[in-house]
């Protein structure tokens, strides 16, 4: 049902869209002053990444006609792995980007008919993006057209209703914005507290004292209990693989498993309080606590388990394990290339300075509340962009309607 004063229709006769300038690839430098963009410039959920690792420079002679103006709105006409196929970004400013040939620039025919801001939401939301999927060609890579990009079929509300929805989205992305960049502070504190308190460079007024460094295996068990050939065969576990664990997190949807048709790594048992150190591909730190949630799991023989010894704080293992010091003795030890690993006498040996274990805790109640803000604003986060997600299926449909 087409909304009270909305039209059901294409946008041919709204738009037109001109393809970007081949670009010579012999001009493509690691900087300059004109930025090249390519649908791999492109956020999966429309926008344009600013300071993408992937930036390229251009630094040849190109036509005047290629350089864009704040605001411009292009399309992704082939798909990138960063990019969905149709996704669309704003330029966000003037006299520094180029676009090239797999970029489609939209230019308005009725400008009085159709707001830039807006068709920069509509191709962003989810049925449109369909559509543009759906009459895509291509097997490996996929393509799309400027006439299949307006050849699409849309409900196009007035204009002063166009701008306000407009509005109202872009509200919501800025506060997305704002979190994202609260995340990123508060990340880089974090880290300038392990600097200092996991060294010792800063200490607390209430204790003194040399700090003493040990082996990790005289501060915790490793693999202190696993599944035996003896385990029951209808022994049921929930199972914890190297792919379920995330940089301090653990999956909550993991595999059910019986003993007897299991996973052969599946053997680790873990309680609460333990910590897993992934000694498979380490260096992407795959470590994390094991909470209430996970006290009956079972978890690959890819992680050492540690537990922690009396007068020994976990959560200052845990944080530790994060650090600078720990990461640099691990480096060492990696080998293998394909599947680079340490194995447990490696973890048995690294090397970790503590102090007493009140001046542990203490550490550790820092940098756990630290984490914990964190967490707050990451959920915050999540939240932000599931209601922007409702409130774009909502607004771009008509189903919710705004007052201008």
């Amino acid at each position: 049902m087409v909304p009270s004063g909305w039209e059901k229709c294409t946008l041919e006769n709204h738009i037109n869209i001109k393809h970007g300038f081949a670009f010579k690839s012999k001009y493509f430098k690691s900087e300059g002053h004109y930025v090249l963009m390519t649908p791999g410039s492109f956020f999966e959920t429309g926008g344009f990444k600013n300071q993408g690792i992937k930036t390229k420079y251009y630094v040849g002679e190109f036509p005047s006609s290629y350089l864009l103006k704040k605001d411009d709105l292009l399309l992704a006409m082939t798909e990138q792995a960063t990019g969905l196929l149709g996704s669309a970004a704003l330029t966000p400013e003037n006299n520094k980007f180029l676009h090239n040939q797999r970029l489609g620039l939209v230019k308005p025919i009725t400008p009085i008919r159709v707001s830039i801001s807006f068709l920069y939401w509509l191709y962003n939301s989810p049925y449109i993006r369909k559509q543009i999927s759906e009459q895509s060609t291509g097997t490996k890579v996929k393509h799309t057209s400027p006439d299949k990009l307006r050849g699409v079929t849309t409900l196009l509300p007035p204009l002063p209703e166009q701008r306000k929805i407009a509005q109202i989205l872009s509200t919501w992305d800025k506060a997305i914005s704002t979190t994202e960049s609260l995340i990123a502070n508060s990340q880089q504190q974090k880290k300038a507290l392990m600097q200092q308190l996991l060294t010792g460079k800063k200490r607390f007024a209430e204790f003194e004292g040399k700090w003493e460094r040990h082996s990790l295996s005289s501060l915790a068990f490793i693999d202190r209990n696993s599944l035996g050939k003896n385990t029951a065969s209808t022994f049921q576990f929930r199972y914890i693989s190297l792919s379920d664990v995330h940089t301090g997190t653990i999956s909550d949807n993991l595999e059910k498993h019986h003993f007897e048709t299991s996973p052969s790594r599946a053997r680790r048992k873990v309680s609460n309080g333990d910590i897993l150190l992934a000694t498979v591909r380490p260096n992407l730190q795959g470590f994390a606590k094991i909470g209430s949630n996970h006290n009956d799991c079972i978890a690959s023989t890819g992680f050492s388990v540690l537990t922690s010894k009396k007068n020994v704080c976990g959560n200052y293992l845990y944080h530790y394990l994060f650090g600078a010091h720990i990461k640099g003795q691990i480096e060492a030890l990696v080998v293998g290339s394909n599947y680079p690993a340490i194995n447990s006498s490696d973890v048995s040996g690294l090397k970790v300075y503590c102090p007493l274990h009140d001046e542990q805790k203490k550490i550790a109640s820092v940098l756990t509340a630290a984490d914990q803000e964190i967490d707050t604003l990451q959920q915050k986060l999540s939240h932000l962009k599931q209601e922007k997600k409702a409130l774009m299926q909502q607004l771009l449909t008509g189903k919710r309607r705004v007052m201008v």
